[in-house]
């Protein structure tokens, strides 16, 4: 059975383009297209599609509204198209929040051309979202943190020898923002690679900065890695874990794309074998395909104590899965309790993990 894929755009030229990379890939089919959300509506009902291609910016009703109306009467797979702009950035994180799956970003340039540069990732996308479990949502609010009681560090020396590391990606960017949302203001620094477009992680970091009781920014590379602070990997370029003497740093390079991803999480992963080994704590999130699983395998090799998300509360299963499959996990669990298992680990661990 083909992945039957409605696409909702107001631009003719858009969708024609999508039309053709959609249906010339061998397991997907095109069964409507719509200029707007009113359409779109009719067409559902015909088609039943598996998955929807949603404009964020239409005529006659704004995509979000067509987003949460549609989340809240229908479930289903939704994967934004997405002006690289920061209004359209915004937009785009509005939506994951409302249950979109995924996005990709309408390209600055020769449209035409441009988009058909993005077969594969389009692709990838569609078949991701297709198997993804979609769940209704209960949008955040700022101070909402903090609501579940979980272990404070207050040793101080624990706090700034160990750090988090988090990989995640299709249906990361919800499964990062509730994980921070329960870290507590005294917590290791957290290093944070989802994969994500240059243009989008600004706009990510800065949503979680106005939820989180703790700091997050876009690493701009060569920060010192704080207690309290999380770093996230800017859309264009690998992130990495350094040492200065007695600190941890944060790097940044525009290396070759790793697993076809800049940034990678295996990047990432394996800078913290190299550079903090068992002072690390890996976490793996939802996410399509590999990426981080080698890595994660390094890192556990080096002595550090590695977390996965688990099946049931993955949008997808994908990375998760690899990890576990190559022995680099030791625990798996749901995405609430995976904050509390980890801080847990961490306080009682802790101190006899700095003894080297």
């Amino acid at each position: 059975m083909k992945i039957k894929v409605l696409i909702v755009d107001d631009s003719a030229l858009i969708r024609s383009v999508m039309t053709e990379i959609i249906n010339n890939q061998p397991d997907m089919e095109v069964v409507g297209v719509a200029p707007d959300p009113l359409v779109a509506r009719e067409l559902i009902k015909q088609t039943n599609p598996d998955v929807l291609t949603l404009d964020v910016e239409m005529p006659k009703m704004d995509g979000l509204d067509f987003l949460e109306k549609l989340m809240r009467l229908r479930p289903m797979p939704v994967v934004m198209v997405s002006s690289l702009t920061e209004r359209g950035s915004e937009i785009t994180m509005r939506a994951l929040e409302l249950g979109a799956v995924d996005f990709v970003t309408k390209p600055k340039i020769s449209i035409q051309s441009g988009m058909r540069e993005y077969t594969d990732l389009i692709a990838d996308k569609i078949r991701a979202a297709s198997k993804a479990r979609v769940r209704a949502r209960t949008i955040p609010q700022a101070g909402a943190a903090g609501q579940t009681a979980l272990p404070q560090l207050r040793n101080p020396l624990m706090s700034s020898e160990k750090l988090i590391i988090i990989g995640a990606s299709t249906g990361g960017t919800e499964a990062i923002r509730e994980f921070l949302m329960q870290m507590p203001s005294d917590c290791p620094g957290i290093l944070i690679t989802q994969h994500m477009p240059e243009g989008f992680t600004k706009s990510f970091a800065k949503r979680l900065d106005s939820l989180c009781k703790i700091a997050v920014i876009e690493s701009q590379g060569n920060e010192r890695v704080l207690p309290g602070h999380a770093y996230i990997a800017p859309g264009h370029s690998h992130l990495t874990l350094a040492r200065s003497g007695a600190n941890y740093m944060t790097k940044i390079d525009q290396g070759e794309p790793v697993n076809r991803h800049r940034p990678s999480v295996d990047v990432l992963f394996r800078s913290a074998a190299q550079f903090a080994g068992k002072n690390a704590v890996g976490v793996i999130l939802t996410g399509m395909g590999k990426d981080g699983a080698a890595g994660m395998l390094e890192m556990k090799n080096a002595g550090a104590y590695n977390f996965a998300q688990d099946e049931a509360s993955c949008v997808v299963f994908g990375m998760p899965r690899e990890a576990i499959a190559v022995g680099g996990t030791h625990e798996v669990g749901p995405l609430q309790a995976l904050p509390g298992m980890v801080l847990g680990y961490l306080a009682t661990h802790g101190m006899r993990a700095l003894r080297v």
